[in-house]
């Protein structure tokens, strides 16, 4: 009978834990502020704020568009069709969080497969082979 030896445990350190939002949020904005500390290190208090505005937005926003999704887009005033007063309010907000996020810099992807900068000679078309054509 062969008895079989397991590697001593470890102690291990924890890992990054990502900032709490510094006020409570909704579901939408708990959802946005989890995915985006989860894969962009968001420590510094002007980032905080700025995640923390742009995922209460998101929580504006969605309660907007729930509002407008009970009473319709279109409503009737003496009679007249118009747009539901919340559907400015909606998009505003929804602009806000995309402004947010790109201020916060999260719109960018970096392919780290491909060198920065211009490619190499030899790719693409050159002015020779223009004219000969």
């Amino acid at each position: 009978m062969t008895t079989s030896k397991k590697p001593p445990l470890s102690v291990v350190g924890p890992a990054f834990t990502a900032p709490k939002p510094p006020r409570p949020l909704g579901e939408h904005g708990a959802k946005l502020w989890r995915s985006v500390v989860r894969e962009y290190p968001v420590e510094d208090i002007g980032g905080i704020e700025l995640l923390a505005q742009a995922c209460a937005a998101l929580d504006r926003a969605e309660s907007l568009a729930a509002c407008i999704a009970e009473d319709g887009e279109v409503i009737y005033l003496r009679g007249c069709p118009k747009a539901h007063p919340a559907v400015k309010d909606e998009l505003a907000c929804r602009a806000f969080v995309v402004r947010t996020l790109q201020r916060l810099g999260l719109n960018v992807v970096v392919d780290q497969s491909r060198p920065v900068g211009r490619p190499a000679a030899g790719i693409g078309i050159t002015w020779d082979k223009l004219r000969s054509e």
